[in-house]
């Protein structure tokens, strides 16, 4: 058991409309990572929420005809709705435009910033994409689109406040290159470096008070600027600490007193979190995360998922339709560490089917009807052998695969264990009045019970199903169906 600090956060969403299928995986991966440390003794902070303030948002509210209060709150309210639908084990949201913890410290980390002479205010003419809320320089450009949204930045010109970025190229450089932030996976890394290899410029934190309708934090000291969205947002993941508050004392324990401090992040956006937020942070003085750890996309049957404009995939009409084990084992199954991945409710229905419900469950049905059939119940250690050995090792194995943030890894050594079992039960054949089946069912126990244990969290409810059943002690539960069969409707 360790007693050192974990910090965990997903990035935070625009609210400019309805969570999708992409949004449902960030949050999965963050809160695996959360509830594994806290199985492993670890003091954790799992920590999500909404960006409310970007000026897409507006646009949005303003094409929809309702005031951006009411159109953030609500779109707000299904992002955080997700919590339940997806199990997590979140321990705090903030959201940017609502949260009294959120203004004061994005003032602070300005004020800091101002006071090593990092910024200053200049007119400037760029290719602006309204949803990436980013300048692109023209040789960003694919073809003269976005890379991201593929449409056509549209060209403004506008006085604002400018960061010195270009002030801590080196300083970035040695972090990067030193690992003192992990940026996983390798290829991700390799990315941020060549950015910033080639030379970082000066980039625009602030927009006018007046093209934002009035909605953001103003600028200190400039109340005709608002503080640019992703500068402001990003600072998230202190201000919901108390940074810059009355009571800092929660920054000072899970940010500046935590051995690892680690963003959960979509490929779109590690410029912002790999560069722009370290220097922040550098300028500011503060502590450096950790680790960032960046996922790739998602499609839904070939489609982009997006909140507008593409498809959606809603994770909560999975849920319902599916159950969360479901939606839960198909992200921590399917999707790799590098590559996009393609989503189908047939896939999702095959891997639950094939792996929960003909696998594990069909395992621990199996082992569980034979010890009540043989001794009512009873039974004695594990016999050395192969599948005491595998499951022995299987806590190894998970927590190896976790620190490269290799779900599928992790669940395949799960997998592993399943199948050895499965393939024991077959050899062994307890079912028969042999002498030593008695050892055989205590051995599949024990491993059922170790996985049990290592599922959870990848599927806390599926691993308290498993656990009523299994119990811990000399004695096991009849057994009740843990994963039924899928079907699609």
């Amino acid at each position: 058991m360790t007693t050192s600090r974990y910090y965990v956060t997903t990035s935070i969403p625009y609210v400019n409309g309805a969570p999708h299928l992409g949004h449902a995986l960030e949050l999965v991966q963050a809160d695996v990572l959360a509830r594994h440390r806290r199985r492993r003794g670890q003091p954790v902070r799992f920590l999500t929420g909404t960006d409310d303030n970007a000026l897409k948002n507006v646009v949005a509210a303003r094409a929809a005809g309702v005031p951006t209060r009411r159109f953030v709150d609500a779109n707000a309210a299904g992002f955080v709705a997700l919590g339940q639908a997806l199990a997590l084990s979140v321990d705090d949201v903030i959201r940017t435009s609502t949260d009294p913890r959120h203004p004061p410290g994005v003032r602070r980390l300005w004020e800091r910033c101002a006071a090593r002479g990092d910024f200053y205010r200049r007119t400037y003419t760029g290719r602006y994409c309204a949803g990436c809320e980013q300048f692109y320089t023209a040789d960003e450009l694919a073809g003269g689109v976005c890379p991201e949204h593929g449409v056509a930045p549209e060209e403004v010109s506008e006085e604002n406040w400018f960061f010195r970025l270009s002030r801590y190229q080196d300083e970035l450089l040695r972090v990067l290159e030193s690992g003192a932030v992990r940026v996983v996976p390798a290829a991700k890394r390799a990315e941020v470096l060549a950015f910033v290899r080639a030379g970082l410029r000066d980039v625009s934190v602030s927009r006018p008070a007046e093209r934002a309708g009035g909605w953001g934090i103003p600028v200190p000291g400039d109340p005709g600027q608002v503080v640019y969205v992703w500068w402001e947002a990003l600072a998230n993941y202190v201000t919901a600490l108390g940074y810059g508050g009355a009571d800092d004392r929660a920054y000072r324990d899970w940010w500046a007193g935590s051995a690892e401090r680690v963003h959960v992040i979509g490929k779109g956006i590690v410029r912002f979190h790999a560069v722009y937020w370290l220097a922040q942070l550098l300028s500011a003085g503060l502590p450096l995360p950790t680790a960032i750890l960046v996922h790739d996309y998602l499609t839904a049957d070939g489609v982009k998922l997006a909140k507008s404009g593409g498809a959606t995939a809603d994770p909560s009409a999975l849920v319902a339709r599916y159950g969360t084990d479901a939606l839960r084992w198909w992200f921590v199954r399917e999707v790799p560490r590098t590559g996009d991945t393609d989503f189908t409710e047939d896939r999702l229905v095959a891997r639950h089917d094939l792996e929960l419900a003909n696998g594990l469950g069909n395992l621990v049905q199996r082992t569980l009807t034979l010890v009540q059939r043989r001794t009512g119940g009873a039974v004695g250690p594990p016999a050395p052998g192969a599948l005491t050995d595998a499951a022995g090792a299987l806590p190894v194995a998970v927590d190896r695969a976790l620190d490269g943030f290799d779900l599928r890894a992790a669940t395949a050594a799960l997998v592993a264990v399943v199948d050895l079992a499965n393939r024991t039960i077959e050899a062994e054949r307890p079912w028969e009045r042999r002498p030593g089946a008695d050892a055989v069912l205590a051995t599949l126990v024990h491993a059922c019970r170790v996985v049990a244990a290592e599922l959870e969290p990848f599927l806390p409810g599926g691993a308290a199903r498993l656990r009523a059943q299994l119990s811990d002690g000399e004695r096991v539960e009849p057994p009740e169906p843990s994963f039924r069969r899928l079907a699609r409707p």
